[in-house]
């Protein structure tokens, strides 16, 4: 059963477990503080003979692969699985499912996928519409660059703003109900936000406005307070976006999260030593994350309560060549130990 709390936020009440993760990265993001987290470090962000999105393709198999590995289970056993990732018409995922003959549904929803993935996993799990269920996305530096900006090869100049696309791929198994696993209490699928942000190097400003707007409406609807969780995580906003969803809540809603906030583009890299900006994004970023650090902190009872709330920026290469505004969108997953 699920049951609706407030205006916006959905519990499930069967609370589906996450029965396993897994996480595989590229070079630069093998390099920073998480290393040790991540089941698979490349050390080339050629990861095969073919092109990015090749790449990307093989990340995303990784990923799924060893969730599954970690679990016991194949790809016939999986009723469903959600992925994404920033290419046109979601190829990175589309080109991986396409040979494990899994049901499919793809999903863009920018740097939110992951956060969305799990949702849609959780309520189809919690309804009985899947008994097993994936929840996975990718990015590619050089194929979101070649993409949404330049290709490398052009050696463009980046702005102090703009954020990292991060090479990478997460995936997360989930199941019915099991006390002794951690899982999904309630969701909240997020309301567009358009602020008139136009600029693609500055994504995080982009998305503030959508992921203030979610945790406000999470907190209200749930009547909690953000001390009721051990972390609020974002992703991702980086520095800059992380700096101005603080100043938002401040002085617009009167709410302080500060000493619970996180951020995946921020954890992901060492920003002080990494040549990153202001922090990584990507669909990579948030699911890498959440299925390395913070799936094995939920599973070791370190954190209890976490409000993962995955941000995006709505955009294609064609809206932003035309200079229109760049709308963010922000899903939240309430993920807990407590059984």
């Amino acid at each position: 059963m699920a049951k609706r709390i407030g205006r916006y936020v959905i519990e499930l009440e069967n609370r589906p477990s996450l029965l396993s993760g897994a996480a595989a990265v590229g070079k630069t993001e093998g390099e920073g503080p998480l290393r040790e987290d991540f089941d698979l470090c490349y050390e080339s962000d050629k990861i095969c003979e073919g092109s990015w999105e090749q790449c990307e393709t093989h990340l995303a198999a990784d990923a799924v692969n060893r969730a599954l590995i970690k679990a016991g289970k194949t790809y016939g056993d999986i009723d469903l699985i959600f992925a994404g990732d920033l290419l046109n018409q979601c190829v990175a995922s589309a080109f991986f499912v396409k040979n494990t003959d899994m049901p499919f549904v793809g999903l863009f929803g920018a740097c939110s996928t992951m956060a969305l993935a799990m949702a849609l996993s959780g309520l189809s799990i919690n309804s009985g519409a899947a008994k097993l269920a994936l929840a996975a996305a990718s990015s590619h530096f050089c194929s979101a660059e070649r993409q949404f900006r330049f290709p490398l090869e052009y050696g463009g100049q980046r702005a102090p703003t703009a954020q990292r696309t991060v090479t990478g791929a997460g995936a997360v198994l989930l199941g019915e109900h099991d006390k002794h696993l951690p899982g999904i209490r309630a969701v909240m699928i997020g309301r567009i936000r358009d602020q008139g942000i136009a600029d693609a190097n500055n994504m995080g400003a982009a998305m503030a406005p959508a992921a203030a707007c979610t945790i406000v409406d999470f907190l209200r609807d749930t009547d909690k307070k953000p001390e009721d969780f051990d972390m609020i995580l974002t992703g991702d906003l980086g520095l800059v976006g992380s700096r101005l969803l603080l100043e938002l809540l401040q002085k617009r809603e009167n709410t302080d999260i500060s000493a619970v906030h996180q951020d995946c583009g921020n954890l992901i890299f060492d920003i002080e030593k990494q040549d990153v900006h202001a922090g990584g994004s990507g669909c990579g970023c948030s699911a890498a994350v959440v299925c390395s650090l913070i799936f094995k902190k939920l599973m070791r009872r370190e954190l209890n309560n976490v409000l993962f709330v995955g941000t995006g920026a709505l955009m294609s290469p064609t809206t932003a060549q035309q200079g229109s505004p760049i709308p963010g969108i922000a899903h939240a997953v309430w993920l807990t130990s407590d059984a």
